[in-house]
Order: C-alpha cells, then structure tokens, then sequence
C-alpha cells in the first residue's frame, strides 16, 4: 500500500500543489458564475497542455539530472542566441512570478479579510493594507530558514481538504449533466470570455512549474528506467488537480450566483453552503490563506532555480544571489498586493499574464527535449512534438485573440 502510495504521489503533487491557489479558486469561481459550464472545455484543454509539458520537463530532469534552466544554458552555444535566451527567459519568469506572487498574496489576503479583521494605514491619502506585510513574512522566514518541506506539506494537506469539499459539494449541488458535458466537449466563448479561457490557461498550465517539476524530481527519481513511474505520477496529479478546478467551476455555476458580482471570499464562499453552511466563509477563509502562503513559497523557489540554472550559478539555496531573486519576487507581490486595488482584479492578471507567458516558455522547452546531444533516446518521439506543438499553438492563438478583444489591434 505504502508503495502504491510513493508510486502515484511525488514531485508532480507539488506540482499540483502549486496551481491549486488562490487563483485557481478565484479564477475558476468567476468563470462558473459568469458562464456557467460553457468554459469546462479550457480547462480539459489545460490538463491535456500540462500533461503533455510537466511531462516533457519532468523526463528532461530525470534524465539528465539538470533543472530546465541550466539545459537551456548548456544547448544554446552561440553566444547571441544564448544571451537572448537568457534574457527572454528570465523576463518571462520575473515577471510572470511577480504577478502571480502579486495574486498568491492577495489570494491570502482575501481569505484574511473574510475571516480576521482587516489592517490598513492611509499615507498621503493613499490606502496600504499591513496584512500582506504579515503573510509576507511568512514566506520569508519559511525561504529564509530552507526549512520548510514540513510546513508546506501541512499546506497541501488544508489544500486537499478543500479539494475534498469542492469535489463533494459540486456531487451535493445536482448540477445539469447535460450543459456539463456541452462545456467539456464543445469549445465555445464569445469575445467577452476569450481573456476569462485565457485566464484558466494561465492559472493550470503555470510556466514557472516546469522549472519546478525539473528541479523536485531529482530528489526521487535517479534513472531513467523509473520513466514510466514518473509518467503515471504526472498524470494522476495533473488529473486530480484539474478535476478539482471543474469542480469548482461545477460548484459556482450550480448555485444560482449566475450574474453576481464577486468582489470578495464571501461572495466566492456561497458555492459551498450546500455542505457547509455558515461555515462555508470560515473554511474557504483559512483555505484561501494556506493556498496562498504555498503558492507565495513556491512561486519565488522557481524563479529563483531558473535563474540559477541559466545563469550558472552555484547549486547552494543559501548563496545570496539565489536569495535574492526570491526577495525580489516575493517583495514585489508584497507591495502590489498593499495597494488598495482589488484583490480579484490582482489574482486575474496574474493568471492571463501567465498565459500569455507560457508560448514562450514552452517552444524553449520543446526546443531542449528534441536535443538528441542532451537525451539520446529519450528525446521527444514525433506524436509528442505534435502535441506539444498544438499546445503551442492553441495557446497562441487564443492569447492573441484575448488581447485582440481588449485593445482592438487586428
């Protein structure tokens, strides 16, 4: 049983660990209470993209025992290529990890507020909130120290538990079958909903987890004949983890909140009064924090292994420079999470900024794992770069086409 157990829960749990935070609570709330089940179907497409990319990153630290960025660093030889690599990559991770720090905060800070009371100053007119300076320093004393595998995993486990009670309330809520398999098996979404499909992109398929999941596996797996392990690990995690996103889309959608403003947890809270009561705000509450504070863990971790590994530094946590990329990350998500704009707002720009990310980071990995040089056999087979360049592809396309509906360009 114990084995079982190792066998399907690993690296790609924290994986899933990680995107299942406040945004994804947030993100996947608005889209059931704005349109109902019509956009399950983005989020079946974004188990699929994650699939096929944690996989893709996950073999290539398997195999080569290296994270993501130091395989970037290492294939690209030419010296202009290599430093226009490293210059797009890691303006891709800071500023995608400082927005969806930004949202991992605010998330936090949103559960906070629904629960505790809330602490502002006001300085020159301005209103500054104090709770993310707390929840912040949360994150930095669990960084700091590096002593903070038990704490996260304490995380996960609240994590799970709402998980637990998203799945079942969305059995609870006796939702209409039919417009559910309608949103799974039909694309559809008006230009209205294209930044919204963008957003589930962005808050499941997270570009800085495939720096992550190659850097956690080689703590558990050494060779390559643990491939196929590795492979059921990802895909169990991945499912689990976009399921209990539907769920909550199921959940939102059933409750009749259809047309409701959501401006805060309580609102958010309603969907699960089914099987909670009033005890729905309180659970959501204390959710949404330790959802947040894990995500703000994680999230600085992996830009600050990205940047160690394309930029050659030392494989030590405690070296400055590792630490701060970090500080600036998570500082950054601090002091935008302090302003007084809307935390929901905050949380939804970090999951389209995500998204329109990811095409980048993901031709790079699709460039890496195709190196023979780097994988011998294990580089990616023909049916694998046509999914991964379909997830490309569709990831392109729907980013344009979001923007497109926002700034009218084309």
């Amino acid at each position: 049983m114990n084995i079982q157990v190792k066998k399907y829960f690993g690296p790609s749990t924290l994986v899933t660990a990680a995107f299942i935070g406040p945004g994804t609570v947030t993100v996947c709330t608005l889209a059931g209470v704005n349109s109902s089940y019509s956009l399950l179907w983005a989020l079946v497409f974004s188990m699929f993209a994650t699939i096929i990319l944690q996989e893709m990153t996950a073999r290539l630290g398997l195999v080569t025992q290296k994270g993501f960025g130091e395989a970037i660093r290492a294939e690209i030889s030419k010296p202009f290529f290599r430093a226009l690599a490293i210059l797009l990559v890691l303006g891709a991770i800071v500023v995608g990890n400082a927005a969806y720090e930004g949202g991992n905060i605010s998330g936090a800070v949103l559960g906070w507020n629904a629960i505790l009371p809330q602490m502002e100053i006001e300085l020159n007119g301005i209103e500054f909130r104090l709770v993310p300076i707390l929840l912040g320093s949360i994150a930095y004393w669990l960084l700091n120290s590096g002593n903070f595998q038990r704490i996260q995993t304490a995380l996960i486990i609240l994590v799970g538990l709402m998980s637990v009670v998203f799945l079942t309330t969305a059995i609870l809520s006796a939702p209409n079958m039919k417009e559910i398999i309608a949103g799974i098996f039909i694309p559809t979404a008006n230009a209205d909903e294209l930044i919204m499909v963008m957003a589930l992109i962005g808050t499941t398929v997270v570009p800085y987890n495939l720096f992550l999941h190659a850097s956690a596996v080689q703590k558990k797996y050494k060779s390559p004949s643990q491939l196929r392990d590795l492979r059921i690990e990802n895909m169990v995690a991945i499912v689990l983890g976009g399921t209990v996103s539907m769920a909550i889309i199921i959940t939102s959608a059933a409750s009749g909140l259809k047309g409701t403003e959501v401006k805060n947890a309580a609102d958010m809270a309603l969907q699960l009064n089914p099987l909670l009561g009033a005890w729905a705000t309180y659970f959501l509450g204390f959710g949404l924090i330790a959802a947040g504070i894990s995500s703000a863990i994680t999230a600085p971790l992996a830009a600050a292994f990205a940047a160690k590994g394309i930029l050659g530094w030392k494989d030590e946590l405690h070296e400055s420079n590792f630490k701060w990329v970090w500080r600036v990350i998570l500082g950054i998500g601090v002091i935008f999470s302090m302003l007084n704009l809307s935390p929901i707002s905050i949380i939804q720009f970090a999951q389209i900024a995500n998204g329109i990310l990811l095409p980048l980071i993901a031709v790079f990995l699709l460039y890496i794992v195709n190196r023979k040089q780097l994988l011998g056999e294990y580089i990616n087979t023909k049916i694998q770069n046509v999914m991964g360049g379909f997830v490309i592809l569709v990831a392109i396309i729907v980013g344009i086409r979001s923007l497109n509906s926002v700034f009218q360009f084309l």
